[in-house]
């Protein structure tokens, strides 16, 4: 082994390193800025290392003048889409660029898997070693490319949010399953590029048949999921270049994203084969209304009696959903917890574990508003609190906070909520009364505590910060 190849082996085992402890410090929201940015400082001390690796020609092979060309313009174009697209991309549409990232990945991991087997394939017989890792990284590798493309088209209303099928889908969903598996065998039996191109496309057909069932409820378990089949398929290009970098980072990614998926089908006590059967959630309202059918004898409010409310409240929690985030209203929600914080009334943040669309959402979001993280406070932790709140701010937060959930029937039954209900009195900030993804209304509109303040999020907390100011004053 060469001084380099040593050098380079250690510059991997410290950025593997760093891939663990970021990963550790992404579990709170004081640090996870920090930890995101040595995860970023691991990935690319390893890219700077392979480059040295492939220079040196340990590979046993030299990249021309072109293919050096190639790889630098790659990186240039990739580096400066993705910082571009994260800086551009409005925290609403995260989950859509997330979805995008997942694309990227599993299609980058799956083309590896494709030229190398093409190389090796040309050179000698393949062996168990090379095409099991080979095939099953084009297969999960397709089944991410084209499922995330279908779930960021699905968050970003290209797709219709409604579990969408047609006749036989089912059928040919199953179909393609087995397909793809069947190619896996053959190309381990008997490796052959159309082999390989039988997994490739049957792999890519399932992963439009899988996502396109599903409601837009689901969106953010499907965008975990596919998360952690990104990290898979990165694992198996590791083991396909003999690459111990990627098979750590992949192995990361796929781990972290299977829990959180647990963890998030938990939330809403549903299991993941519940969710990837498909068929739950009906996307946004299309209701434009004030109130909808059986739901007429709502009580309304204004900012300034809800003003009033706030300002001689001792304790308020402020319950934020995706309302707020698509009205991009977090900074005014920041403003008015700090004010009212400042006059020594308790303000927490209730954060549900699917309130928003990705794992997080709603967290990311408080936190670019500079919202301090010991009043950020999630559902188990926050729910004995609504009994000894005097005011519940629901900003655009609906499925989650819904009492429907603990009966049995409907689409949510059983799903953990927010106890929104047990709190003194409740306002409600909503465009209307239109329901949320699970296509349910929402019962805690009629509650003779809530009190219905119609406005956007955005609008209708300027409106009450100024009326807050003024009962302050």
């Amino acid at each position: 082994m060469s001084t380099v190849e040593i050098v380079i082996r250690l510059v991997y085992l410290v950025a593997a390193v760093g891939f663990v402890i970021g990963l550790h410090m992404m579990r709170s929201p004081a640090t996870a800025r920090k930890g995101n940015l040595l995860s970023a400082a691991g990935m690319l001390a390893a890219i700077v290392a392979t480059f040295f690796l492939v220079a040196d020609g340990t590979l046993g092979f030299r990249v021309t003048t072109w293919g050096w060309f190639a790889l630098a313009g790659g990186l240039l174009v990739g580096s400066l889409a993705g910082l571009g697209g994260a800086r551009r991309v409005q925290m609403t549409a995260m989950p859509q660029l997330v979805s995008v990232f997942n694309a990227v990945g599993g299609g980058a991991a799956a083309a590896v898997a494709i030229v190398d087997f093409l190389r090796v394939a040309g050179e000698s017989a393949p062996g168990a070693e090379f095409t099991i890792p080979v095939s099953l990284d084009v297969l999960i590798g397709a089944v991410t490319f084209t499922g995330s493309l279908i779930a960021a088209g699905k968050l970003q209303g290209w797709v219709s949010g409604s579990p969408l099928t047609f006749p036989g889908s089912r059928v040919l969903s199953v179909l393609s399953a087995l397909a793809g598996v069947t190619g896996v065998v053959l190309v381990v039996v008997d490796p052959s590029v159309w082999a390989l191109m039988v997994v490739l496309i049957a792999a890519s057909v399932f992963g439009v048949l899988m996502v396109l069932p599903i409601g837009g409820a689901d969106m953010p378990v499907v965008v975990s999921l596919l998360n952690a089949f990104t990290g898979l398929a990165v694992a198996m290009a590791g083991f396909v270049l003999s690459n111990d970098i990627l098979i750590i980072a992949g192995a990361l990614v796929g781990a972290s994203g299977a829990i959180l998926t647990k963890l998030m089908a938990d939330a809403m006590n549903r299991s993941v084969m519940a969710i990837m059967i498909g068929g739950f959630g009906v996307g946004d309202s299309a209701a434009s209304g004030a109130a909808t059918d059986g739901m007429a004898d709502v009580r309304r409010t204004d900012v300034d009696d809800v003003a009033i409310q706030l300002a001689y409240a001792s304790k308020v929690i402020i319950v934020p959903g995706y309302g707020l985030a698509a009205a991009q209203a977090q900074r005014e929600a920041g403003e008015l917890g700090a004010m009212l914080a400042d006059r020594g009334i308790t303000v927490y943040y209730a954060i549900h574990p699917v309130a928003g669309r990705m794992p997080g959402h709603m967290n990311v979001l408080l936190a670019e508003a500079d919202v301090p993280y010991t009043q950020l406070k999630e559902m188990d932790e926050v729910n004995p609190e609504f009994d000894t709140c005097d005011v519940a701010l629901v900003i655009g937060a609906n499925d989650v906070t819904n009492p429907a959930a603990r009966r049995t029937g409907n689409a949510i039954s059983g799903m953990p909520i927010l106890d929104v209900d047990k709190a003194h009195s409740i306002v409600v900030i909503k465009r209307s009364l239109g329901h949320g993804y699970a296509g349910l209304d929402n019962e805690l509109y009629a509650n003779p505590k809530t009190g219905m303040l119609f406005a956007d999020a955005k609008k209708g907390l300027t409106g009450l910060l100024a009326a807050v100011k003024e009962n302050v004053a």
